[in-house]
């Protein structure tokens, strides 16, 4: 059985506010694209194998333009999400398009998970401080830890984008443990730091630009498979009745019945980098210039992959 530390990728989004894969869009200057980064950061990190979860219709986009070429650095294997994937007993209704959200994209997992894991956004820029962090402690967890989690949490304002609204995990702290975490989809910068909004922007609340919030960089025992697909069909019971078209299972949602429930314990690893990202169009040149000043400084080779 294979017990080093597995990355897996989430990168089924199609970037809807966004516009077109942006997964595969370019920012570097040799043509690297921001996975290519946290890959990069990953194996820096320890990581030696990859699982990529995509819509099977990108599975020739995503080999050409990733996948066949990590499989020379990385042992690389692939998850499909699929809408239709639901328990025995569950089918889809008529009209839903949108995908079950993040719990089910690990969900696609189940039968790749052999051993502690790791879970990223494809179209996030982590640092290298948050792969070094999320390695280190799932190369620490014992095969009985099945209830020891990790999170790396960022400061929100370091992860917010000048150029709309973004999703965010908010977490409530106690100490260097989570108490509890609540998905806020629409936070953005405001004039006397940053707020939320829980109506499409009708009404705004005020929030704390020094919080601390997830960027789904998560750390599992793989036993934490089995919670996500024992839970599945409970969350479905609910989203089925009340928003049949667009209710989706967040990671977070899972972890926070597993710390109501007393049955996990979440570390939050802190991160002090700056969080990049290409949730708008208008995002990228800001995150090349990143890229290009970290390359200068010598944070990555140039080219990143020879």
């Amino acid at each position: 059985m294979n017990k080093e530390p597995i990355l897996v990728v989430m990168a089924a989004g199609m970037g809807s506010r966004y516009g077109g894969m942006k997964q595969i869009d370019p920012v570097g200057k040799n043509g690297e694209i921001i996975i290519d980064y946290s890959l990069f950061d990953a194996m820096r990190a320890g990581f030696k194998r990859v699982i990529f979860i995509i819509q099977r219709k990108n599975e020739q986009d995503f080999r050409e333009v990733i996948g066949d070429r990590m499989s020379r650095y990385m042992q690389v294997q692939y998850a499909f999400q699929d809408l239709e994937d639901l328990p025995e007993g569950y089918s889809l209704l008529e009209g839903r398009v949108k995908p079950w959200g993040t719990g089910h994209a690990v969900l696609a997992c189940r039968n790749l998970i052999d051993a502690p894991f790791a879970v990223i956004n494809a179209d996030d820029f982590y640092g290298r401080e948050a792969f070094a962090a999320i390695y280190r402690f799932l190369t620490s967890l014992k095969e009985e830890e099945t209830g020891r989690l990790a999170m790396v949490g960022y400061i929100l304002k370091n992860t917010l984008t000048d150029n709309g609204y973004v999703s965010r995990g908010v977490c409530e702290l106690q100490g260097d443990f989570l108490a509890g975490i609540t998905e806020r989809t629409r936070i953005e910068k405001a004039p006397n730091g940053a707020r939320y909004s829980e109506d499409g922007g009708e009404s705004w609340v005020d929030i704390d630009e020094n919080s601390v919030v997830s960027m789904n960089l998560w750390g599992f025992p793989a036993s934490f498979m089995t919670e996500l697909k024992n839970r599945f069909g409970a969350f479905l019971d609910t989203a089925l009745q009340e928003n049949p078209l667009k209710g989706e299972y967040f990671l977070p949602g899972v972890v926070n019945q597993l710390l109501d429930e007393e049955k996990a314990q979440v570390e939050v690893l802190r991160s002090h980098d700056k969080w990049y990202g290409v949730t708008y169009r208008e995002d990228k040149p800001v995150v090349q210039e990143a890229l290009r000043s970290m390359t200068e400084a010598g944070v990555y080779p140039d080219p990143l992959f020879n």
